[in-house]
């Protein structure tokens, strides 16, 4: 597994490259910090909390910077949940799609990975000739912990 993620972040350090822009401790940080939370959906400000122990010398802007080049170039996924706030996760091309369960109790995305959709995704295209390149749903409700309480 690590070989692969080292793999991984060498093709994205070639792509900061190609697109003429440095490959910085501070971007190497934000990307391993992605690797060690695959599948979670991170906002600026949880990054910054989360390198803070670790990286204090890292800024909220830069990380803010950082995100933002990591969604242009395609490297992570830039998502609202409706909540006034951006978050990231992995772009993980090699999945072909997962949904998002939103609590409204808690805030806690996770996500649901059963594509119920492609069924529906092919019957469109063959009634309207329009090919569907991607979706994005969000449930929201409650989970667990908060349907309980």
């Amino acid at each position: 597994m690590r070989n692969k993620v080292e793999n991984k972040a060498d093709q994205i350090y070639e792509l900061l490259k190609q697109n003429d822009f440095k490959v910085t401790p501070q971007r190497k940080v934000i990307l391993n910090l992605f690797f060690d939370k695959i599948g979670e959906h991170l906002s600026a400000e949880e990054v910054y909390n989360l390198l803070q122990e670790n990286h204090p010398e890292i800024g909220l802007a830069t990380v803010y910077r950082t995100l933002e080049l990591y969604a242009e170039l395609d490297v992570l996924q830039k998502m609202s949940f409706d909540d006034s706030k951006n978050r990231y996760e992995l772009n993980n091309n090699d999945i072909h799609h997962h949904h998002h369960l939103i609590c409204t109790g808690c805030g806690k995305v996770s996500e649901f990975s059963d594509d119920l959709l492609e069924a529906l995704e092919e019957q469109i295209t063959t009634k309207t000739k329009f090919k569907i390149m991607d979706h994005k749903v969000k449930f929201y409700g409650k989970c667990e912990s908060c349907y309980n309480k």
